[in-house]
């Protein structure tokens, strides 16, 4: 099964951003997401996740088949990391939660309460809860935010395994993540020429 975008305009604050967006991203396959800040990239993956309507278009793929990674890192701080990490794979009916202790480099942390983590440890339990989904598209806006270059090489291993067991990821990054399966989608050529309000008032202020 594939991700499919087809025609796809979207809507930031109530004004058109992105318009006539159309994509395919199959098994194996990962897609980044370019353009200078502000063009849409969050509101795309927003949008695609379902958490907010297009204002026309439509999107080929089944909710349960996504998992998608914002800005927030979507942990509860007072749980420990090993905690944390049960609670969504108890939420998305997985199970052994050690490949993802092991994947983000967590297990010497794994009893630490996610408050007393730095922002880079948290962003890597944040992510760590892609792999305890079992879903197969990701959908990853900023994903290596507050990582060093350890803990990016970490991600980008993560993304490739992900890959090579026929997962998918759409990524908005400004960082090369030397995965040699990734494509590139310039977002610049969708911008809306038209600043009018969008029909039916206005989304959420995202970027």
């Amino acid at each position: 099964m594939e991700l499919t975008v087809t025609d796809l305009s979207i809507a930031r604050g109530g004004l058109p951003v992105l318009t006539g967006v159309s994509l395919r991203l199959g098994p194996g396959r990962a897609l980044v997401l370019r353009g200078p800040n502000g063009i849409g990239k969050t509101t795309l993956l927003r949008t695609i996740a379902g958490l907010q309507p297009p204002l026309s278009g439509s999107i080929g793929l089944p909710p349960e088949d996504i998992a998608y990674a914002g800005h927030a890192d979507g942990i509860k701080p007072t749980l420990s990391v090993t905690e944390n990490l049960r609670f969504w794979a108890r939420i998305f009916g997985t199970g052994d939660i050690a490949p993802a202790l092991g994947a983000m480099d967590l297990v010497a942390l794994a009893e630490r309460p996610a408050q007393s983590l730095s922002a880079g440890q948290k962003r890597r339990l944040g992510l760590a809860r892609l792999l305890v989904t079992g879903r197969r598209f990701w959908l990853l806006d900023e994903p290596t935010v507050s990582l060093d270059v350890a803990s990016v090489a970490l991600f980008a291993g993560a993304v490739r395994a992900h890959l090579a067991q026929g997962g998918a990821a759409l990524m908005a990054t400004h960082i090369d993540l030397g995965i040699a399966e990734a494509e590139v989608l310039d977002l610049t050529a969708f911008r809306a020429a038209s600043a009018a309000p969008a029909p039916g008032g206005f989304d959420e202020a995202f970027a």
